[in-house]
């Protein structure tokens, strides 16, 4: 199939305005978004900068708005996208160069949510035990890639940055309800705060966004319920 991709590009160092560079050539339907992109990047344009991995979809490096939508280039096949495809890097986030984003501010939110497991109770003499419920509970949350496509998509992102947004949230989730950890109250406290979870609209984009298929709204609200039981 023959393949028109339009990229927006954008160098800091020589160009004032952001601009589209259009590219055509010829692809397997089977393709992914990603060959596309390695194939205009190794034999069209060597300039054009994005940032990708393990190019299998599990370490979320890839993420973009693809045709408007927010997904992991190297999840998406081209006879799924069509034969014009438009890619642009995530909204919300400081452009480096290209699709390549600045996310230290998302990583910086999702440290604060002090994504380890903390304990205070001795060492048991053997390991931690958690039953199957117990660890259904969480289980859904485990998933994030820390892709950032979900809080990219969120529009009380777009209109507030310092928001923590849906992945910090997530990632909180999966300690609070696990019944090891110990950390709870230290976490709950930082999203109770005026940019925290409160700021969730519940728009369901993140769970569109998501491309591991976590229920990212529901987890936020799971978070909201457990700070008005513990009346914040």
């Amino acid at each position: 199939m023959q393949v028109t991709l339009k990229i927006r590009r954008f160098n800091p160092e020589k160009d004032k305005e952001p601009w589209w560079g259009e590219y055509k050539f010829e692809a397997e339907p089977t393709d992914r978004l990603l060959d596309a992109l390695n194939h205009v990047k190794w034999y069209v344009d060597g300039t054009l900068t994005y940032r990708r991995s393990c190019a299998h979809g599990v370490c979320g490096s890839d993420a973009m708005l693809i045709n408007g939508q927010n997904g992991l280039a190297c999840k998406l096949l081209l006879k799924n996208l069509g034969s014009k495809i438009t890619v642009e890097p995530m909204r919300g986030f400081r452009v480096i160069k290209d699709l390549l984003v600045d996310m230290e501010a998302f990583f910086d939110k999702y440290r604060r949510m002090k994504p380890y497991f903390i304990t205070h109770s001795p060492v048991p003499e053997k390991e931690r035990l958690q039953s199957v419920e117990e660890r259904q509970r969480f289980d859904d949350t485990t998933k994030c890639i820390l892709c950032g496509a979900c809080t990219t998509s969120c529009p009380s992102f777009w209109a507030n940055p310092d928001y923590v947004g849906p992945a910090a949230i997530v990632n909180a989730h999966r300690f609070v309800f696990d019944s090891r950890d110990e950390g709870k109250d230290e976490r709950l406290s930082v999203l109770a705060l005026n940019e925290g979870v409160w700021r969730c609209r519940t728009i369901f984009n993140c769970v569109e966004a998501c491309p591991r298929g976590i229920n990212v709204t529901r987890a936020i609200g799971e978070i909201k319920k457990a700070l008005l039981l513990r009346k914040i």
